[in-house]
């Protein structure tokens, strides 16, 4: 089993994320790690901590990380996940409590305990994460990899169409936090972004089967991922809204499920037009080789996605 933490800011998508990550068999979750992003962290904390109780896990600890990005103000989401944060399914409050651990110091411990076996999957602003290497320069070589949803490469028109930043051109977990963005971009840490390109695709999207498939099951987590989907309807927005960042934990689970490209990427840390823009230099002459080479998501088997996902959901 590949050892993982999810590092997230739920947001419905990061929801479905730890559902995912949780219940896969190829997968040992050793914690989720909250951070500011789609809400203030005291949500996203809160909500880490709904879903765990809906799957009825107590032994996988919840820690509560940083409160802001590292540099700057948090922005606020255009994108609404409802009043709850979770797409209107308003789960009761949590009696699980906070990992007594602040989320970059448990990333640490448990790289620190786990060298070269830990696989994080990033599906919010990488400010947990960049505090962490900061903090602790020895774990970088000790990090297996780094799974993100983040980026938008231009490599097709959903990258750009369906921009998630306050900017044209950016994704919102870069743009929230552009300097943590950039931090574990060049850490040297292998990373594998999986941008807007691949993760906002309009093929992420469910049939009538599956809509009925979700409406017959007794699963709780099925039950959540109808609300979301059908919240998301009623707003004008498809249902790949859902589940974006499932793209990761599929990905951990498993590689083939996307085709991935070396590249070499610059983050915009300006503020301005471009902030948060992950400037991708493909030329064949003059490339600035200063800038770190990472892997992108550039196309992605959706329908076995799909299947993937609601095997585990309706598990």
């Amino acid at each position: 089993m590949k050892k993982i933490i999810l590092d997230c800011d739920p947001g419905m998508d990061d929801s479905m994320a730890i559902i995912m990550a949780a219940k896969s068999p190829e997968l040992n979750l050793l914690a989720v790690t909250a951070v500011n992003g789609n809400y203030p962290v005291d949500v996203t904390s809160t909500n880490a901590r709904k879903i765990m109780e809906l799957l009825d896990i107590t032994n996988i600890p919840v820690a509560r990380g940083m409160e802001k990005p590292i540099v700057r103000e948090a922005p606020k989401d255009p994108f609404t996940h409802g009043a709850d944060g979770q797409a209107e399914n308003f789960l009761p409050d949590p009696k699980l409590p906070l990992s007594e651990k602040h989320a970059v110091d448990l990333i640490i411990d448990l790289v620190k305990e786990n060298p070269g076996e830990i696989t994080l999957v990033s599906t919010g602003p990488m400010s947990n994460i960049a505090m962490a290497i900061t903090k602790a320069p020895e774990i970088k070589p000790m990090i297996k990899e780094i799974v993100a949803i983040s980026g938008a490469f231009g490599l097709n028109k959903y990258a750009f169409f369906n921009a998630t930043g306050d900017t044209p051109q950016s994704e919102w977990n870069v743009y929230v936090d552009p300097e943590a963005a950039k931090l574990v971009y060049e850490s040297g840490i292998p990373l594998v972004a999986l941008g807007l390109d691949v993760a906002t695709y309009f093929d992420v999207n469910f049939t009538d089967d599956d809509i009925r498939l979700l409406d017959e099951s007794d699963k709780k987590e099925a039950k959540f991922l109808r609300q979301a989907i059908r919240y998301n309807g009623n707003r004008g927005f498809d249902a790949y809204c859902t589940v974006i960042d499932c793209m990761a934990v599929a990905y951990a689970i498993d590689p083939t499920l996307v085709e991935t490209m070396k590249v070499r990427v610059g983050v915009e840390t300006k503020d301005g037009l471009t902030l948060g823009m992950t400037v991708v230099d493909r030329r064949h002459h003059f490339v600035w080789e200063n800038l770190p080479l990472i892997e992108i998501g550039c196309n992605a088997d959706y329908g076995r996605f799909l299947k993937l996902l609601l095997g585990l959901v309706l598990k």
